[in-house]
């Protein structure tokens, strides 16, 4: 099956999972967005991006935003915002060079986790950019894995805030700290409201 490598067969030899592993592959991946998964995706204020660069070294990111910020533009097609960081571009430079992508849902409130594993593309002048206030470019996936993901050990947290630095429409952004500070103050690209208020 495509889903599973050596590595993960072995696993699955050592610990007599091949028929489970085989089954949940067959019953519960596929290779689009459902109804269900639309609702799930948009509901959630956060994901986990994980990517590996054209050697294979990885990096994991948190990406975050207000509810719906993330878009299942159809069931072939996932996109959501790049907002402004720290100019590292660890996670989204890897999809430059290695499209191959892992996405990690959770929603913490009730325990639910889905996985989506694609196919990404950046994009500085798609259609959905203008959707997003103060988003560099827009991250298209293309999906290769959706499935959900046992919430057996997810944590149960409830939201105490919002951040007030996501984009929003008629509210200015503050500026973080750490942009000001001299770790930063001196190398801030041109226009960055750090370097400018």
């Amino acid at each position: 099956m495509a889903m599973y490598h050596d590595g993960s067969r072995e696993l699955q030899a050592r610990f007599d999972t091949v028929r489970l592993a085989d089954r949940l592959e067959e019953r519960i991946v596929r290779d689009a967005f459902s109804a269900d998964d639309k609702a799930f995706i948009e509901s959630l204020d956060c994901f986990f991006l994980a990517t590996a660069d054209a050697d294979g070294q990885p990096t994991c990111s948190h990406k975050g935003g207000d509810p719906g910020f993330v878009r299942i533009v159809d069931e072939r097609t996932l996109a959501f915002p790049n907002y402004d960081g720290n100019g590292m571009y660890l996670s989204l430079g890897n999809a430059v060079r290695n499209p191959h992508v892992g996405l990690l849902f959770v929603d913490f409130e009730h325990g639910w986790r889905m996985r989506v594993n694609g196919v990404a593309a950046l994009s500085f002048d798609d259609p959905l950019l203008a959707e997003w206030p103060e988003a560099q470019f827009v991250v298209r996936v293309t999906p290769t894995e959706v499935f959900p993901n046992c919430p057996r050990y997810v944590h149960r947290r409830t939201l105490v805030e919002r951040s007030s630095f996501v984009p929003r429409d008629g509210c200015p952004t503050p500026v973080p700290d750490w942009k000001r500070s001299s770790l930063a103050n001196d190398v801030l690209p041109a226009g960055d409201p750090a370097a400018t208020d």
